[in-house]
C-alpha cells in the first residue's frame, strides 16, 4: 500500500482527529456490517451516533439492539486497532464477540452464551453449520491451520473467513466478528483492507455459499471492496 494505513489509523484514533480516514471508516464499517445483519439504522443515523452520541429523532421505532451494536462496533474497531498484531486465537475471537454483544438483549439470554461458543445449533443462509459439540475442535483445527501459514495473503484471509463462517462458532454475530477479523489481518500484513458494502450483501453471501465450487465469486466481491477502500484512502490521504 502507498500509505501505512495502520499507523495512520492509530494516530488519528489517539489524536481524536475528526472528519478524516479513521472517523469515516468507523461510520462506514459499523453501518455496512450491521446493515448486512439486519440493522435498520441508516448511515446518517450511524454517523450521528458516532459524532454526537445521540440518535436522530425520526419519529419511527428504532430497535435498541441496533443502537447498542452500532456503538459496540465503534469500540470493537478500536480494540482491533489496539490488538492488531495479536495472533488470532480463541480468546481474541471470544473477546470480539463479547464486545459486539455486550448490553444487548442477547446478553440477557442464558443460552446465548455471549463471549463463548454457541450452545445451540444454528445455520447461515439455510446452510447447516458445525454442531455445538464440535465447534471447539473445529476452531482449534482452523486456528492451527491459519497460524502455521507463512507469508499470509489475501486469499489466505478469505479462506479463513469462509471456514470461520461455515463453522459459525457463536450463536449470532459471526459475520461481524469475521469481517472485523479480516480487516485486522489485512492491516497486520500490509494488505489493502476492505469493508463489504451492504449493497453487495447478495454477492457476498453467494460467494460464501458457493465458495467450495467457485472461489472467485467471494474473492472478486472482496477485491471490489478493496477498490472502494482505495478510493476512500485517496479521498482523505491523496
Amino acid at each position: 500500500m502507498k500509505h501505512n494505513i495502520l499507523r495512520i489509523l492509530k494516530e488519528q484514533k489517539e489524536s481524536k482527529l475528526k472528519g478524516n480516514l479513521y472517523h469515516n471508516i468507523q461510520i462506514i464499517f459499523s453501518y455496512n456490517t450491521n446493515r448486512i445483519e439486519g440493522s435498520q439504522l441508516s448511515e446518517e443515523e450511524t454517523r450521528h451516533i458516532f459524532e454526537t452520541n445521540t440518535l436522530i429523532n425520526n419519529e419511527s421505532t428504532t430497535n435498541v439492539d441496533d443502537i447498542i451494536e452500532t456503538t459496540n462496533h465503534f469500540y470493537l474497531f478500536d480494540y482491533m486497532l489496539d490488538n492488531v498484531n495479536v495472533q488470532i486465537n480463541k480468546d481474541l475471537l471470544k473477546e470480539y464477540h463479547k464486545i459486539l454483544k455486550r448490553g444487548t438483549s442477547d446478553e440477557r439470554k442464558e443460552w446465548f452464551n455471549v463471549g463463548e461458543y454457541k450452545k445451540l445449533a444454528n445455520e447461515v443462509g439455510g446452510i447447516e453449520t458445525t454442531k455445538p459439540s464440535e465447534v471447539s475442535s473445529e476452531m482449534k483445527s482452523l486456528l492451527d491451520w491459519y497460524n502455521n501459514l507463512t507469508n499470509i495473503s489475501l486469499k489466505d484471509i478469505i479462506e479463513f473467513h469462509y471456514r470461520f463462517e461455515r463453522t459459525h462458532p457463536f450463536q449470532d454475530g459471526n459475520g461481524r466478528v469475521g469481517r472485523m477479523m479480516m480487516f485486522k489481518e489485512c492491516l497486520k500484513y500490509n494488505i489493502t483492507p476492505f469493508i463489504v458494502n451492504e449493497k453487495h450483501k447478495l454477492f457476498y453471501y453467494r460467494g460464501l455459499k458457493e465458495y467450495n465450487n467457485e472461489k472467485c465469486w467471494l474473492i472478486d466481491t472482496i477485491k471490489s471492496s478493496q477498490d472502494d477502500f482505495i478510493k476512500l484512502i485517496e479521498r482523505f490521504l491523496g
